[in-house]
């Protein structure tokens, strides 16, 4: 990862031939994940390490790139556009908040922010109903139909079930990937010209206690509503409750001096999909905003002799 940064980092044209790069390898399974998050990583260290205008002029360039690659492998450049939109403009935006204000709270606040405003405009655009996502899941119900993975019986159901999920699943899925390029950009600015600095920011990461209220609401309207809606909106805020967590036992185990075994059989858990862990972290998380167990942490620091 270090060296493929350190090559990014070389200057404009290998930065943007890694973006536009993985931007065309996106569409790939399994390893196109990992090709869109650092195709995304690299426009936010650009952003955060030259400045706005670097970061913009990569984007449009590795636009301009990917647009070709896509032409070429797919037929189309139209791909490489919504890439752009959709997950280039987000992080290089979120990358600006983040160099101005120095404040990676701020910058994953904003980010949840801008889901939100996102999810809204898409069940505004659809008028809140699944009819255009049932036509678009048809072929794919079709296919599954053939190849008598599902009972044509029970298509219908299955269909309008997943049709009303769409909305909040992708803008959530496009939220999750936004905010995970953005950190491992700050990670690469770290790991490269500052090392250290980003640990120390994350460890002090916190969410105003407002989002903890925001929250609580969200999980009740999804108790008695079930509504897609609030649940999208739930996970979008509870991501940030995960991360104040994470802060929290990444702060106490550098205050106890903790092997970082234990934290990385977390991340595997994370990675593995356990629900249980992330429900845990999530509520330590909303816990810390009232109780800030790091400030205490600090003050018994400075009360010792």
């Amino acid at each position: 990862m270090k060296a493929l940064a350190q090559f990014a980092m070389r200057g404009r044209s290998q930065a943007a031939l890694v973006a536009s790069t993985g931007a065309v390898l996106s569409v790939l399974p399994i390893i196109g994940l990992f090709a869109a998050l650092a195709s995304a990583a690299v426009v936010a260290l650009a952003t955060l390490r030259q400045g706005a205008g670097e970061g913009a002029l990569l984007t449009v360039f590795a636009g301009l790139g990917g647009g070709l690659l896509a032409w070429l492998a797919l037929g189309s450049p139209l791909p490489a556009l919504g890439f752009w939109l959709a997950y280039w403009l987000p992080v290089w935006a979120l990358a600006v908040v983040l160099g101005w204000s120095r404040s990676l709270s701020l910058a994953v606040q904003a980010a949840a922010l801008i889901a939100l405003v996102a999810l809204a405009l898409v069940y505004l655009l659809t008028g809140g109903s699944g009819e255009v996502w049932m036509a678009m899941l048809e072929p794919l119900i079709q296919a599954l139909i053939e190849a008598r993975v599902i009972d044509a019986a029970e298509s219908p159901q299955l269909v309008a079930q997943i049709a009303g999920w769409m909305p909040g699943l992708l803008t959530a899925s496009v939220y999750l990937m936004v905010l995970i390029s953005l950190l491992l950009g700050r990670w690469w600015q770290s790991l490269l010209y500052g090392p250290g600095g980003f640990g120390a920011e994350y460890r002090a990461l916190r969410i105003h206690p407002v989002l903890g209220l925001v929250t609580i609401a969200l999980h009740l309207v999804v108790v008695f509503t079930n509504a897609n809606w609030a649940v999208a909106a739930l996970v979008i805020v509870g991501v940030l409750l995960v991360l104040q967590g994470l802060a929290v036992l990444h702060a106490l185990s550098v205050a106890r001096n903790a092997r970082p075994g234990w934290l990385v059989g977390l991340y595997v858990l994370f990675v593995l999909g356990f629900p249980l862990p992330q429900l845990v972290i999530a509520g330590i998380g909303l816990a810390d905003l009232w109780a800030d167990w790091r400030r205490r942490l600090e003050r018994r620091k400075q009360d010792r002799p």
